[in-house]
């Protein structure tokens, strides 16, 4: 039986990979035999997408990630889970199938001794700070204990969380291993997959949904009435039980500690041992750590942090008009600081809630202007992804460092090798090697 194009789109987000790459391959070869239109590549692009390997919204595998983003025409992906590297293979074998630009990395949480008692980007956080690595390549993982104390200590966390989160919803107690880990392809479960379970678990105990809006509005504090009218929203109905249990006031809080995370440096080390670029991700530029910008940033640079992140529409797309105001002045006021230290800029949407877009509005009054930045970064991310799975001539490299005594000369080699190798013959890479200087690479891509 041949399968519909919609039941092939279902199975890239089985949590079978067989499966999935089975659901990719059918739908490639649709779409190069003309029985799939796809749109021609635009400008828009998404590099930090969060795949069901840590949580997607949308419940999108890497897989599904690349072939939604090719039906938007996106120009460029990257993918971004939490604690884990488990999505980075099966993503960039997908783009190299999808001629997909793309980098991939992780996002974790890490302390930063030297803002001990301010915010950073962790709202009601001081000293902890959400940070990333960037272009990693598939292969044997450097130094493996770190990558697994990042899975370890998130999974103990939200183990300690269940623990007492099941004391306020007895009726409904879950057992992590048997309830939260299946929702998962590896077991690396967040705190919305928790929700989901609690929310599956409660409809099991309460089938008649008055009773269960009962249960809830008990538990949480809540109107019976308004309940009922949330639990019509799934994915918003769990976003409420996060905040009434898990976040600050609810049950399963527990304060965060610096002991209970790796530093930034821990990571930023990780993240070069394994030919990655540290990464620190902006929040919005207004709590008391970011706020000290120059100072964050000397610090985060003096660890080894490489580039920056941004989730745009933060800072953007905002109903007030004052907020809105003022976050978007501390969007481009980064955007100044970061080009001035040349320090590349990554964004994207997340997708690790249901209700994000899958892609930027490029076109917004407020984001135009920045759209070139923001590209080159795209861009560069996708070149030192192609060069350190080539020849380990990523752009933190010891080949880069020899190549590039000034910053921004480096960028503009890494911008214009990936755009130029985004439509370079496949076997031009081929010539790419670790003894070449960095004009004839871009000559290789180019001719």
């Amino acid at each position: 039986m041949t399968e519909t194009l919609e039941q092939l789109e279902a199975l890239l987000d089985d949590l079978n990979p067989e499966t999935r790459r089975h659901a990719l391959a059918a739908l490639l070869e649709r779409a190069k035999t003309g029985q799939v239109k796809l749109p021609h590549r635009g400008e828009s692009f998404n590099m930090h997408c969060h795949s069901f390997f840590s949580y997607n919204g949308y419940g999108y595998s890497p897989s599904g990630l690349v072939w939604r983003g090719m039906k938007q025409g996106l120009m460029a992906m990257g993918l971004v889970d939490f604690d884990v590297l488990d999505g980075v293979a099966e993503f960039e074998e997908a783009c190299r199938l999808a001629c997909m630009p793309c980098g991939a990395g992780l996002e974790t949480r890490v302390f930063v001794p030297e803002f001990a008692d301010r915010e950073i980007n962790s709202p009601g956080e001081p000293g902890i700070s959400y940070h990333m690595g960037m272009g990693f390549v598939p292969g044997t993982v450097a130094e493996p204990a770190v990558a697994a104390s990042l899975r370890d200590q998130a999974r103990a966390r939200n183990e300690r969380m269940v623990e007492r989160v099941n004391t306020l919803l007895d009726e409904i107690a879950l057992d992590y291993a048997k309830d939260v880990l299946p929702l998962t392809p590896t077991g690396n479960a967040t705190e919305r997959h928790v929700c989901a379970a609690y929310c599956a678990k409660a409809e099991d105990v309460y089938p008649d949904p008055d009773r269960r809006a009962a249960f809830w509005a008990a538990k949480l504090g809540m109107d019976a009435e308004a309940v009922k009218t949330g639990m019509d929203d799934p994915p918003g109905f769990q976003g409420v039980i996060r905040a009434k249990t898990m976040k600050r006031g609810g049950v399963g809080y527990a304060e965060a500690k610096g002991e209970d995370f790796p530093t930034a440096d821990q990571v930023n080390r990780f993240a070069l041992a394994n030919g990655a670029i540290p990464v620190f991700a902006l929040l919005d530029g207004t709590s008391s750590g970011e706020q000290c910008m120059d100072e964050l940033l000397d610090v985060m640079q003096a660890g080894g942090v490489a580039a920056v992140n941004i989730i745009p529409d933060r800072n953007w797309n905002i109903k007030d008009p004052g907020v809105r105001q003022l976050k978007v002045a501390k969007l481009y006021d980064f955007v100044e600081k970061a080009k001035a230290r040349d320090l590349p800029i990554f964004v994207g949407t997340e997708m690790n809630a249901h209700g994000q877009r899958f892609v930027d509005d490029f076109a917004a009054p407020e984001m135009a202007p920045l759209h070139g930045v923001f590209m080159a970064g795209a861009w560069l991310l996708h070149a030192h992804t192609l060069l350190q799975a080539r020849a380990g001539m990523g752009y933190l490299s010891p080949w880069a460092a020899r190549n590039f005594a000034v910053t921004a000369e480096k960028n503009a080699f890494y911008e214009a090798f990936g755009r130029t190798a985004a439509t370079a013959p496949s076997g031009a890479l081929g010539q790419i090697g670790p003894d070449l200087h960095p004009a004839e690479a871009l000559r290789a891509v180019s001719e």
